[in-house]
């Protein structure tokens, strides 16, 4: 028997680096890469209603990833996502939100979907909104993950640095996804590509930093503003880089605080989304 509502979080996600992989289906398309989960996520509740509609923090809010999960559900209901980070800055808090409404709505007008096919509706969603090709299968997995092939299940495939840590994050604003993937992206992707190989022959929390770095240069992302924020981190010993796809800045441990910067902590999230019950805990 279906409830008449149902909560879902899903962890935030910040990517280091990646490639574009276009293919015939957004099922099959996506990125290679790798990132890091975060305990600041997306709180997605689904409830039944008269008529579809999306708030996000209070306010009313057209969100296509989330409209493309209750098509294809065929479901009639209210999502109301809270979070308390930064939206458009590289915090997959789109992808939260799809795929924390396809979780909690199958609960709600099913159960009839597997994990697996509510991951790949929720990255249907984003692929086709243009507002992710990877941020929805890496939180669905949780911890530092790495991409190894591009998709949805059971398409992609994925693996992990298996590590945790404190992490900071300093904000300036939104970045475009639609924007940067809509030109060319083959520098972008091959200095992905070869982030990925580096993370992987040496899977460490510091190394993947340090590739994330190296790629924001190479791909040529880095405005000034957040090129001279990681470099004070490094200067002071950190380990620091840019979010893709944000005007944000991400470091290690202490790195932004020790820098002298305002910044919010977080912690790398140890498992991926999931329902919750009704006072937020995993079920």
């Amino acid at each position: 028997m279906s409830d008449e509502a149902a909560t879902a979080f899903v962890p935030g996600h910040v990517t280091g680096f990646f490639s574009v992989h276009r293919a015939a289906t957004p099922a099959k398309s996506g990125s290679r890469g790798g990132g890091l989960t975060l305990t600041d996520g997306v709180g997605v509740r689904v409830e039944r209603a008269d008529e579809r509609r999306v708030t996000l923090n209070g306010r009313k809010t057209s969100v296509p990833a989330v409209d493309s999960v209750l098509e294809a559900l065929d479901a009639t209901v209210a999502v109301t996502a809270e979070t308390d980070l930064p939206v458009g800055a590289g915090f997959g808090v789109s992808g939260g939100m799809a795929l924390g409404a396809a979780l909690a709505t199958n609960a709600v007008v099913g159960p009839s979907r597997t994990e697996n096919d509510l991951v790949r509706l929720a990255h249907e969603g984003e692929v086709e909104a243009e507002t992710g090709l990877g941020d929805v299968v890496a939180q669905a997995r949780g911890g530092v993950p790495l991409r190894l092939d591009p998709g949805a299940p059971p398409h992609g495939e994925l693996d992990g640095v298996p590590a945790s840590a404190r992490v900071e994050y300093v904000s300036l604003g939104e970045l475009s996804t639609a924007d940067v993937l809509s030109g060319s992206t083959a520098r972008l992707s091959t200095a992905g590509v070869q982030a990925l190989e580096e993370v992987r022959a040496n899977p460490t929390l510091p190394s993947f930093v340090q590739q994330s770095r190296w790629f924001a240069e190479q791909a040529g992302l880095l405005t000034d503003e957040v090129a001279d924020i990681v470099e004070d981190v490094v200067e002071q010993g950190g380990e620091a880089s840019m979010a893709m796809l944000g005007h944000t800045v991400f470091a290690l441990g202490h790195g932004l605080s020790d820098a002298g910067y305002d910044a919010t902590a977080t912690h790398v999230h140890p498992a991926g989304a999931g329902l919750t019950d009704a006072a937020g805990r995993d079920e």
